[in-house]
C-alpha cells in the first residue's frame, strides 16, 4: 500500500500544477495560490485539537439541507447576471444556447416592461386635439379673409389679431348667448381652459445694423439687418413706457430660443401680456396698432397661451409665430405641442407606476451586467457593436428616469405659480419643449431596444443571414458610398446654384439634399424645373436620373445581393449546431427521466415502510436504502421524509407516524404517475424499434433509459465528492493562516491524494 502512494506521490510530482486545471475551460492556468490550498508545506506536526461531540442523524441532516440551500441560492444569485460573455460558452454549445435563451426571455419581459411605458405616456386623442387647435387658430378666416396662414404683410396680422385670435381664444357664452358659469375663465370649444393669458413679443434690429450704398445714401436714410443677437434692439422705442416697449433680456421673461424659418431667435425682446376678457385686450391691441409697435425694425412676433383639457388629461401649448424678414412681407409658422404634463390621474396611469419600479429594477440589473461585462473584458468590450448598443439603451433609460423626476417637479411648480396669480402668462413652452424631446429620446431608445433582439437570436442560422451579410459587405458598401456622395453633392451644388432662386426645393442646399433623394424614390416637381430655367433643367434631371438611379443604384443592389447569395451558400453548407429546438428535446427527455427516477425513490422508501415493523429506528432506515443501492447524497434527500414525519424527534417511527408516511407517499406516487403519462409518450417502444437499433448500432429505449439513470447517478455521487473537497479545501486554507497546520513533504502529498479519494459510497458501475 505504501508503494502505491508513493508511486501515486511520483506521478503528482510529474504532473505538477497543471494537473489542478480544467482542460475544458480556456481561462488561465491555476495560479500558485490555487495549490497552497490543499498542499501545505510544514515542519511542525499539527497540534491536536479536542474533539467534539458528534452530531446526531437529524442534525447532520439538517446542516446538510442548510448549506444545500444557502448554496443553490449563492449559484442562483450569481446565475442572474449569467450571460455569454460571463460564462465559459466558448466550447460549451449547449451552455451557449441555454444562457442565451435565458436572456432573451429576460429581455422580452423588459421589451414589454418599456413598450408600456412609452405607449402610457400618449394618448390617441392627442391628433384629434392637435388637429381641433390648428384648425381654430390657423384656418379661420377675418373679416377680410385673411387667416393664419394667409398672413403676408403687417396690416394682415393687425386684422388676424383683433378678429380670429381674440374670438378663438375667449369663450365666455355658448352658442345662444347664455353665460357658461365659470366666471371669467375662457373655455375653448367650451372643454379646454385658457391657462393664464396670452403674451405678445417681439424682437427687433437696430437701425445700424448694416450700411447703405454711398449711391443710395440720400434716398434711403435707415437700414435693417436680418436678425442675429449682435444685432438686436434693446432700447425703449414708441411710447417709451411699459413691458411692450422696453426691452426684457431672456433671463427676466425666463424665456428660451426659437429655431424659425429664416433663423434662430432669443427668449427676450418686447411683451405685452393680454387682459382677462377680450374687450380689454382688443383695446390694448389697438394700443398697440396706433402706436407703430410694428414697423421696420421688427423681424418676428411671438403669440403665446397654453390650454389644458382635463377629459383627456392633455396639454397643448401653442405659439404662433409671424417672422418680417428683411426683403419685406410677412411668413407665418406656428408650433402646437400637444404633450400629457400631469401623470397618475387615472388607473391606468397606476399601472404605469408598477412598470415604472420594474423599469428601474431592470436599468439596474443591466447596469450591474455591463460593468461586469466590462470589468472582465476591458476595453475589448467595446469592439462589439451590440455591446455598445447596450450601453446606448442603458444611458438613454437612465436619462429617461433622471428627466422624468425633473418634468415632474417643474410642472408642480408652475401649476403652484398659476394657481396663486390665476391672470399671469402660463409659460409652458420651456416643459413642453422638453418633453417633446423626453418623447424623441424614448422613441428612439424603443426603436433601439427592438433592434437589439437580433442580439439574441444570433445562434440561429437563419436569424444571422442579415447581419453576416451587412457585416460581410460593409468594405464594399463604403468603398460605393464615396462614389455615389461624390455624384450625389455634384449634382446638390449644380441644383442649387441653377434652381435655388425660383424652385423653394431648391432654395438651400439642404433642400436640394432631401430633394434628390425625393427624385430617386418618384417624389418630383419636373415643371417647377423645367419653367426655372428651360435648358439646362432637363439636362439636369434627365442626367442625374441615368446615373444616379440606373446605374449606382442597381450598383448598390447588386453589392448586397451578391454578398446574401455567398452567406446563404455558406450557411447552407455548414454543420447543424445544436439549435433551439435540440435543446428543447434534451430538456424534455433530462425532465422525463428525473420523473422516472423520482418515482423508483419513493418505491423504495415504500419498500423499506412495508417491512411490517411496528416501529422503525433511523438507522434501519438509512441501511435499507443503502442497501437497496443509493448513494449518500440520495439517502441524506430520503432522511429528510423521514425527519418530517418523526414529531417527536426521538429518531423512530412508530405506527401513526409510519400510516402518515405511507399515505405521503402513496400521493406523492399517484402525482408523479399521472405526470409521466401526461408529459408524454415513450421514446422508443416496441420490440421492433429495439431490433432495428440494434441492427443501425444504436441502443433501444429500454438500455438508454438505463444508462441515463446511471449516469444521473453518478453525476449525484460527483457533486458530492466536490462539495467535500471544496469544504475541506476551506477549511485547510483557514488553518493555513492561522499557522496551525503545518505538515512535511511526505506528509503533503499523502494528504493530496486522501484528497482525491471518492466519497464512501460507491458510484454504479457502467
Amino acid at each position: 500500500m505504501d508503494s502505491m502512494e508513493n508511486l501515486e506521490g511520483q506521478e503528482l510530482q510529474k504532473l505538477g500544477r497543471g494537473a489542478w486545471d480544467n482542460p475544458s475551460y480556456s481561462g488561465p492556468p491555476s495560479p500558485q495560490e490555487t495549490l497552497r490550498i490543499c498542499t501545505i508545506s510544514s515542519v511542525v506536526a499539527p497540534q491536536p485539537q479536542p474533539r467534539k461531540p458528534e452530531d446526531g442523524p437529524q442534525e447532520k441532516t439538517r446542516r446538510t439541507l442548510v448549506s444545500s440551500c444557502c448554496l443553490n441560492f449563492c449559484r442562483s444569485i450569481r446565475g442572474l447576471w449569467g450571460t455569454t460573455l460571463t460564462e465559459n460558452t466558448a466550447e460549451n454549445r449547449e451552455l451557449y444556447v441555454k444562457t442565451t435563451l435565458r436572456e432573451l426571455l429576460v429581455y422580452i419581459v423588459f421589451l414589454v416592461d418599456i413598450c408600456l411605458l412609452t405607449y402610457g405616456t400618449t394618448s390617441s386623442s392627442a391628433y384629434y386635439y392637435t388637429k381641433m387647435m390648428s384648425e381654430l387658430f390657423l384656418h379661420t378666416p377675418s373679416n377680410t379673409g385673411v387667416s393664419f396662414q394667409a398672413i403676408s404683410s403687417m396690416a394682415d396680422f393687425w386684422d388676424f389679431a383683433q378678429g380670429p385670435l381674440l374670438d378663438s381664444l375667449y369663450w365666455t357664452k355658448w352658442y345662444n348667448n347664455q353665460s357658461l358659469g365659470h366666471g371669467s375663465h375662457s373655455f375653448i370649444y367650451y372643454e379646454n381652459l385658457l391657462l393664464g393669458v396670452p403674451r405678445l413679443r417681439q424682437l427687433r434690429v437696430r437701425n445700424d445694423s448694416c450700411a447703405v450704398h454711398e449711391d443710395f445714401r440720400e434716398d434711403i436714410l435707415s437700414c435693417y439687418n436680418v436678425y442675429s443677437p449682435d444685432k438686436e434692439e434693446q432700447h425703449p422705442f414708441g411710447l417709451l413706457n411699459g413691458t411692450a416697449w422696453t426691452y426684457h433680456s431672456q433671463d427676466e421673461l425666463g424665456g428660451s430660443s426659437h429655431w424659425g424659418r429664416l433663423t434662430s431667435y432669443s427668449g427676450g425682446g418686447y411683451y405685452l401680456d393680454l387682459p382677462g376678457s377680450q374687450q380689454a385686450s382688443a383695446e390694448a391691441l389697438r394700443d398697440l396698432q396706433k402706436g407703430l409697435w410694428l414697423d421696420r425694425g421688427t423681424r418676428v412676433v411671438f403669440i403665446d397661451f397654453s390650454v389644458y383639457n382635463a377629459n383627456i388629461n392633455l396639454f397643448c401649448v401653442l405659439r404662433l409665430v409671424v417672422e418680417f424678414p428683411a426683403t419685406g412681407g410677412a411668413i407665418p409658422s406656428w408650433q402646437i405641442r400637444t404633450v400629457k404634463l400631469i401623470r397618475y390621474v387615472s388607473n391606468w396611469d397606476f399601472f404605469v407606476i408598477g412598470c415604472e419600479i420594474v423599469f428601474c429594477i431592470f436599468i439596474f440589473y443591466y447596469g450591474v451586467e455591463e460593468i461586469l461585462e466590462l470589468h472582465l473584458h476591458r476595453f475589448y468590450y467595446l469592439t462589439n457593436i451590440w455591446n455598445i448598443l447596450d450601453l446606448v439603451v442603458i444611458l438613454l433609460s437612465t436619462v429617461a428616469v433622471g428627466f422624468h423626476t425633473f418634468r415632474t417637479l417643474e410642472v408642480n411648480q408652475l401649476m403652484g405659480k398659476l394657481l396663486e396669480k390665476p391672470n399671469t402668462y402660463a409659460d409652458f413652452e420651456f416643459v413642453a419643449f422638453w418633453q417633446t424631446q423626453y418623447n424623441n429620446m424614448n422613441a428612439v431608445n424603443l426603436f433601439f431596444a427592438w433592434i437589439k433582439i437580433f442580439k439574441y437570436i444570433s445562434f440561429n442560422k437563419t436569424m444571422t443571414q442579415l447581419s453576416s451579410t451587412l457585416a460581410r459587405c460593409a468594405k464594399d458598401i463604403l468603398g460605393f458610398a464615396i462614389m455615389f456622395f461624390i455624384v450625389f453633392f455634384a449634382y446638390a451644388q449644380l441644383g442649387y446654384l441653377l434652381f435655388g432662386t425660383q424652385v423653394e426645393n431648391f432654395s438651400t442646399f439642404i433642400k436640394c439634399i432631401f430633394t434628390q433623394f425625393r427624385i430617386i424614390l418618384g417624389d418630383f416637381d419636373y415643371n417647377a424645373i423645367d419653367n426655372a430655367n428651360r435648358i439646362l433643367g432637363p439636362v439636369y434631371f434627365v442626367t442625374y436620373v441615368f446615373f444616379v438611379f440606373f446605374i449606382l443604384l442597381n450598383m448598390f443592389l447588386a453589392i448586397i445581393n451578391d454578398t446574401y447569395s455567398e452567406v446563404k451558400e455558406e450557411l447552407a453548407g455548414q454543420k447543424d449546431e445544436l439549435q433551439l429546438s435540440d435543446l428543447l428535446k434534451q430538456g424534455y427527455n433530462k425532465t422525463l427521466l428525473r420523473l422516472h427516477l423520482r418515482k423508483d425513490k419513493v418505491s423504495d422508501v415504500q419498500k423499506v415502510m412495508q417491512g411490517g415493523e411496528q416501529e422503525i429506528q433511523f438507522e434501519d432506515f438509512t441501511n435499507t436504502l443503502k442497501e437497496l443501492g443509493h448513494t449518500e447524497h440520495e439517502i441524506t434527500e430520503l432522511t429528510a421524509a423521514f425527519t418530517r414525519f418523526d414529531q417527536d424527534e426521538n429518531c423512530i417511527l412508530d405506527e401513526k407516524e409510519q400510516e402518515k408516511m405511507r399515505q405521503d407517499l402513496e400521493k406523492e406516487r399517484v402525482a408523479l404517475n399521472a405526470e409521466i403519462e401526461n408529459l408524454s409518450q415513450p421514446i422508443v417502444c416496441g420490440k421492433w424499434a429495439s431490433d432495428a437499433a440494434r441492427a443501425g448500432g444504436w441502443v433501444s429505449g429500454e438500455e438508454f433509459y438505463t444508462l441515463t439513470k446511471r449516469v444521473l447517478q453518478l453525476e449525484t455521487v460527483l457533486e458530492g465528492v466536490m462539495s467535500q473537497i471544496d469544504a475541506l479545501g476551506s477549511k485547510l486554507k483557514m488553518l493555513e493562516r492561522k499557522g496551525q497546520l503545518t505538515l512535511s513533504l511526505g506528509v503533503e502529498e499523502e494528504a493530496i491524494w486522501e484528497l482525491l479519494q471518492p466519497a464512501p459510497a460507491a458510484a454504479p458501475s457502467l
